[in-house]
């Protein structure tokens, strides 16, 4: 299975009318798990390299509910970039991916979607420790 293949894009549905645009993102229905914790990143700005790590427990979903960023993805061996810019789209990123978020709007919020409450141990967060473990699998 490619990376591409391992880390699709969602597209959501637009339920807005007339009032104004309105999207619903259900777990386990339209992404592939319960979400557990909800966090947003804005403020940034295109110098801003954010994430740089991989997660050994959380599967994420990432959203530029404004504005826009780009997501690197890689899993040591293949690499992709997603250029997040419209709120009815996302990328989901399983356990064990590399991400790398930049390139933010000076309006950007890029909202993220996890499937585990935050715990710091399970972050990989040097890429040489991450390629030996990814190895190991």
């Amino acid at each position: 299975m490619s990376l591409q293949e391992k880390c699709p894009i969602f597209r959501f549905g637009d339920l807005g009318d007339e009032r104004g645009k309105l999207v619903a993102i259900e777990g386990e229905r339209d992404i592939p798990f319960e979400i557990k914790r909800i966090f947003y990143i804005y403020d940034s700005d295109d110098t801003v390299i954010r994430g740089q790590h991989a997660n050994r427990e959380s599967e994420f979903v990432l959203i530029n509910v404004a504005g826009q960023s780009k997501v690197r993805i890689t899993d040591g061996k293949e690499e992709f970039v997603v250029d997040l810019n419209r709120p009815k789209m996302g990328v989901y990123i399983p356990k064990m991916i590399w991400k790398d978020m930049y390139d933010f709007s000076s309006d950007s919020v890029l909202l993220v979607l996890a499937s585990t409450h935050y715990d710091g141990t399970e972050y990989i967060r040097d890429y040489e420790e991450y390629l030996k473990e990814v190895i190991k699998q």
